[in-house]
């Protein structure tokens, strides 16, 4: 079944701001360097989410991004990792998400985890999403509020979306906690113990009766 369209963003920056417009992934790259020519710092920051190996293949042709790397964005199910290929970052970033749940006791699934990829040169920075959760537009929009942090360029993005991905981490283990301590509240429970100790009883006169 075909999924929807990969492109989630693709904004131009200029020495900390967005520039208006929507544009293609040649024609930010170009625009880019055009305003580097005048002597500004720019580059492009793409969003993608899940794009198959064609749509991918798109965005590596205009950026010059490695084959080895551009499989692994496409086939997901990567290790977290740091590679360069030639002028180019490939970093990989595990994602998680708590799912909620009424019962932790009958729950089928408490985290589902994801990828984040990210490809970092001199005036581009792509990411690329796997899974339903993980979105990073909030990390654009602190980004966007932020000029001068985003003067510092594609490895400031990356820093950013780095850090919200283990944030996101120590609020998913937070919320785990909690559920370790239900579950100990329902194994050591007066009611818990009484059907232990009628199960050991239980037990023992089987064992006895199979003895005699």
């Amino acid at each position: 079944m075909r999924h929807s369209p990969p492109l989630v963003d693709c904004g131009i920056y200029v020495q900390g701001h967005r520039l208006s417009g929507k544009y293609t992934y040649a024609a930010a790259l170009s625009k880019v360097r055009e305003i580097e020519l005048l002597g500004h710092e720019a580059f492009v920051w793409i969003g993608l989410h899940e794009p198959d190996e064609t749509e991918m293949q798109d965005v590596a042709d205009v950026f010059g991004l490695h084959p080895l790397a551009v499989e692994d964005a496409v086939v997901a199910h990567q290790r977290p990792k740091l590679e360069r290929y030639d002028d180019t970052l490939f970093f990989v970033l595990k994602t998680v998400n708590y799912v909620p749940h009424e019962s932790v006791v009958l729950a089928r699934e408490i985290v589902e985890t994801g990828e984040v990829m990210i490809f970092v040169g001199k005036d581009f920075v792509i990411t690329v999403r796997h899974g339903e959760h993980g979105a990073l537009s909030n990390v654009r929009s602190r980004m966007d509020a932020d000029p001068e942090q985003l003067r510092l360029g594609p490895y400031a993005v990356m820093h950013a979306i780095a850090d919200y991905v283990v944030d996101h981490y120590l609020e998913v283990t937070h919320l785990i906690e909690h559920d370790i301590d239900a579950i100990e509240e329902v194994a050591f429970s007066p009611a818990a113990r009484s059907t232990s100790n009628r199960f050991t009883c239980s037990s023992a006169r089987s064992s006895n009766c199979a003895g005699a």
